[in-house]
């Protein structure tokens, strides 16, 4: 599919047609009411959000109907592959909350029974060794509008094919000196049927069976023979390969005649890929930004890598329901990152306890507070939740504020600080704005008040004195000073690379042209001082600036450092979209 998005772009929450198609089979018996899945990775780099679609809808429709989704990786290309990739796989899918059992495979574990079927389809006359080069390979393939023409090589002999291939297993020829290829039909408008190739000489080092092998199945004959030993009933895809379903249907075939099988058959559906707005995930550009240092590795929180999810603060059950929400299609749409968001944004107001964090601080001077005194006050840990209980918060006569939170001469409609007006500090007192100092340069340093004794928050004169401004504080003398890395969208345009139909700025562009500048600030803030024993990975709604997380990898004890997942409400629309 082209990257530049169709007019009609953001898709409604969607049905899932598969659960039409596995009820009609169990309606029919097809499969005695057996459902299994299965998740094929290829171990050759991390995975991303489109990935968390697939493994929450694999898994979560095995879950749903009693059956079992298999995590397989298919490591047929040795070159790229890497333990480190398997391991990282692994820890996603169990992030996400899924759980395999005993169905973890490898394609590598088939690789004897795939020669197997590979010499099978020699001795029945369906495969040949091409001695053609890649070049005129290509030549005689044809277009879409040219049927292709047989190879030279195509009618060799059942026994010189299989001595060729023979000795392709036993390492006598140089890489890309033969390959075999499926004899199907050249004259196909389906170019996938054209003779595909089905084993090539590679000589590499294979992550799990070191130099055994120097010959390798290709993808599109490994995959239905994965699928058949293990007895997949619906193997979901996108839509990409839709076009190699006739092959996998004719191999399958094929194989089940020989024996190799039995009926029914693994059924190939296709569903449509994720595209999001503001997002690239193409494996390419997301190398592109790496190599390029455009982000700060694969687990950049700004990265739509799962890894980079995880470390930004978005949950495994944000993402299930995401993926819950979307539904799944057969017709390319776009989904704007904004669902996506909203997910993460519903899931963590349920479950991160409430903390106070001042990003922009300024200080405050009780004036009228005896010096050297603090109290403690009372903060909810979530107010939806109060069994959670409440925490203490120290007040004293110097406190952080909000910069934004004071003005010299308030605009229309400000309720906050300004000399002359009162505001509560939440969950302590009501102060009154008396003065302010200036530096040098005519910045304010600090903001004067004086406090009301009698207002405190719980206390019987707290709603002695009304007010319409509400802040939120830090005491200077107990804060916690960490850093906070505001993240936002890694890119500026909802099409990076690209503009919509009907834009007056229609033209194609590189998609690093839209990087988004500001997508990550980072800040030395004032924090409640509960919030230095966060341990990596806690979560916490900041009050009045979103949700953060404490970083999974640059926390130490007693020293966490912050990561804004997502703000309280999505400012992009309306703002910047």
């Amino acid at each position: 599919m082209s990257d530049t998005p169709k007019s009609g772009a953001i898709a409604p929450p969607a049905s899932n047609f598969i659960r039409n198609l596995i009820d009609e089979d169990n309606r029919s018996g097809k499969w005695g009411g057996r459902v299994e899945t299965r998740f094929p990775p290829e171990p050759n780099g991390y995975l991303h959000y489109g990935h968390a679609k697939s493994i929450c809808l694999n898994f979560g429709l095995a879950q749903s109907y009693g059956g079992a989704c298999h995590l397989r990786f298919d490591d047929t290309n040795p070159e790229k592959e890497e333990q480190e990739y398997v391991d990282s796989i692994i820890e996603a899918v169990r992030w996400l909350g899924f759980d395999w059992g005993e169905h973890l495979y490898f394609a590598s574990d088939y690789f004897d029974r795939m020669y197997a079927c590979a010499e099978y389809l020699i001795t029945s006359g369906r495969a040949y060794v091409e001695s053609l080069s890649a070049e005129e390979m290509r030549a005689y393939r044809g277009t879409l509008t040219e049927p292709g023409r047989d190879s030279p090589y195509r009618n060799r002999s059942v026994a010189e094919n299989l001595d060729l291939f023979r000795r392709m297993r036993a390492g006598e020829f140089t890489d890309g000196q033969h390959i075999l290829r499926a004899k199907v039909d050249m004259t196909s408008p389906n170019l996938n049927l054209r003779d595909p190739a089905i084993y090539r000489i590679r000589r590499a080092t294979h992550h799990r069976t070191g130099d055994a092998w120097c010959i390798y199945p290709m993808y599109t004959f490994a995959h239905p023979i994965e699928d058949a030993i293990e007895g997949i009933t619906h193997s979901l895809c996108t839509l990409e390969f839709e076009d190699q379903r006739p092959f996998y249907d004719w191999l399958l075939d094929a194989l089940a005649t020989g024996g190799f099988f039995p009926r029914p058959l693994p059924q190939q559906i296709e569903f449509a890929r994720l595209n999001l707005t503001y997002v690239v995930l193409s494996k390419r550009k997301l190398i592109q930004l790496v190599d390029e240092h455009h982000v700060d590795g694969w687990d950049d929180p700004r990265l739509p890598t799962l890894v980079g999810a995880r470390r930004r603060g978005f949950t495994a059950a944000g993402f299930r329901l995401f993926a819950e929400r979307i539904g799944v299609t057969k017709s390319d749409t776009w989904i704007d990152v904004s669902v996506l968001e909203e997910c993460m944004r519903e899931d963590l107001n349920d479950a991160a306890e409430r903390r106070v964090a001042v990003l922009d601080p300024l200080k405050l001077v009780i004036t009228n507070y005896p010096e050297g005194h603090s109290e403690q006050c009372e903060a909810p840990n979530h107010p939806l939740k109060p069994e959670l209980g409440k925490r203490p918060m120290p007040f004293s006569g110097e406190l952080w504020i909000e910069r934004e939170d004071f003005m010299e001469t308030p605009a229309k409609g400000f309720h906050r600080l300004y000399p002359g007006n009162m505001a509560r500090l939440r969950y302590g007192y009501v102060v009154k704005c008396s003065g302010y100092e200036k530096d040098a340069d005519g910045n304010v340093t600090a903001v004067l008040c004086e406090y009301l004794p009698d207002t405190k928050s719980g206390t019987p004169g707290a709603d002695s004195v009304k007010v319409k401004g509400n802040l939120h504080w830090v005491s200077v003398a107990h804060a916690y000073e960490a850093e906070v890395r505001l993240y936002d969208r890694l890119f500026a345009h909802p099409y990076p690379g690209n503009r919509r139909e009907g834009d007056p700025e229609d033209f194609e562009r590189s998609y690093i042209d839209d990087f988004n500048d500001t997508s990550k600030l980072t800040i030395r803030a004032q924090l409640e001082p509960a919030l230095a024993n966060a341990r990596p990975e806690d979560h916490f709604q900041f009050e009045r600036h979103g949700y953060f997380v404490a970083d999974r990898i640059d926390s130490t004890a007693g020293a966490p450092v912050f990561n804004r997942t997502v703000t309280l409400k999505d400012s992009w629309s309306k703002t910047k979209g």
